[in-house]
C-alpha cells in the first residue's frame, strides 16, 4: 500500500499574484491523482508538525520568524522570491508534518511507500534561512525525526528537482549518517551543487546536468553516479525530494525530461530501497511549475511508488 498525505491548509499559502509557486500547483497534482487507477491510495490528512521536530534541523530564530510573521493580510516578504501570506505558517507546518507522519507510517509498517502532496516546497531552506520559495525543509525534518523517534541509522535523501537543494545539502553535510544525492541543472539557481562538493564526510553526491540535457544524460547520472553511491551507502530509509521542474515544458529551467524519466528513476530508487531499506520510501513534492507537466509527472511518480509496493 502507498499512503498519500496532503491537507487543505497547503492551498492557503499564496506568495503573490503571478508567483510560480501557486496553489494551482497542488490542485494540478491532486487532480492528476484523482483517477480510478489511484483509488487504492490510502489518503490521509497531514498533521501539523510540532516545533520541536522542526527545531531538530532549523534554528529557533527561523522557526520563530516563520510562525510569528504570517500576516493577517497581504504579504510578509522574506526575500525577492520568498513570501508568506495569511495561512503560510500552517501550510509550512502541514508540509513538514506530512513528512513526519509518512516516516511514522512507513517505519511502523503501515505501508512501504508514501507520497506527500504538500506545499510550500522545502529543499532550499537552510538551518537558519528560508529562501527559494521554501520555508521549512520538510524532507530534512522527516529524516531527523526518523532517527530521533525511530532509531533509523543511515538515511539517503535523493533530490531530482531541477534546482540544487542547497539547504538539504548543508544539513546532510554535518551528518555522516545521511547521504544527500542530487541531479540538477548547473550552473543555475541557487549556485550550489558542483560535482566536486562532497562534504567533510564524503556523503554528498552531486551529479549536475547542463542546460539542454535530457533523459539520456539524466539516466546516465543515476546509473553511473547516484545509484552506485546509494548501494555503497546501504540506506535504511530512502527519502525523495520529488521536484518535477526538470520537465521539458517547465518555464523556470532548461532540462528536457519527460514523465517517463521520472517513472524510470522512481523504479530504480525502489530497487535500492528493496535491497537495503525493506522497500521503505518517503517522497515529498518539491518544485514543478508547468501545471500539465506537473500533474503528469506526479502521477507517473506515484504510479511507480504504488507498483513498487505491490
Amino acid at each position: 500500500m502507498t499512503i498519500l498525505f496532503t491537507h487543505a491548509d497547503c492551498f492557503a499559502h499564496n506568495p503573490g499574484m503571478g508567483h510560480p509557486e501557486s496553489p494551482a500547483r497542488l490542485k494540478a497534482v491532486m487532480a492528476a491523482l484523482s483517477g480510478p487507477e489511484f483509488s487504492s491510495l490510502d489518503r490521509r490528512d497531514a498533521p501539523l508538525a510540532g516545533q520541536d521536530r522542526i527545531a531538530r534541523v532549523h534554528g529557533r530564530s527561523l522557526v520563530d520568524e516563520i510562525l510569528n510573521n504570517a500576516p493577517a493580510q497581504g504579504l510578509f516578504r522574506i526575500d525577492a522570491d520568498t513570501a508568506m501570506s495569511p495561512g503560510s505558517d500552517k501550510a509550512a507546518l502541514r508540509a513538514a508534518g506530512a513528512v513526519v507522519a509518512a516516516v511514522d507510517a512507513v517505519i511502523g509498517g503501515q505501508a512501504r511507500t508514501a507520497f506527500c502532496a504538500v506545499r510550500p516546497p522545502g529543499h532550499h531552506a537552510e538551518p537558519d534561512q528560508a529562501m527559494g520559495f521554501c520555508l521549512f525543509n520538510s524532507v530534512a525534518v522527516g529524516a531527523a525525526h526518523a532517527q530521533s523517534a525511530h532509531g533509523v541509522g543511515r538515511i539517503a535523501i535523493v533530490d531530482f528537482d531541477v534546482h540544487h537543494g542547497n539547504g538539504t545539502e548543508v544539513m546532510a553535510a554535518a551528518r555522516p549518517d545521511w547521504l544527500y544525492a542530487s541531479t540538477h541543472q548547473y550552473p543555475f539557481y541557487p549556485g550550489t551543487g558542483a560535482a566536486r562538493d562532497r562534504g567533510p564526510y564524503r556523503n554528498i553526491v552531486n551529479a549536475p546536468l547542463s542546460r539542454g540535457d535530457g533523459g539520456a544524460e539524466f539516466r546516465a547520472a543515476f546509473e553511473d553516479t547516484i545509484l552506485p553511491a546509494l548501494d555503497a551507502f546501504r540506506p535504511e530509509l530512502l527519502m525523495i525530494s520529488a521536484g518535477f521542474d526538470a520537465h521539458k515544458q517547465d518555464p523556470l529551467a532548461g532540462i528536457e525530461l519527460e514523465a517517463e524519466d521520472f517513472a524510470w528513476v522512481t523504479e530504480k530508487l525502489a530497487g535500492v530501497a528493496r535491497r537495503h531499506a525493506k522497500g521503505r520510501i518517503v517522497s515529498t513534492l518539491e518544485g514543478g511549475y508547468d501545471l500539465d507537466a506537473l500533474g503528469d509527472c506526479a502521477a507517473a511518480h506515484v504510479r511507480a511508488l504504488m507498483d513498487a509496493d505491490n
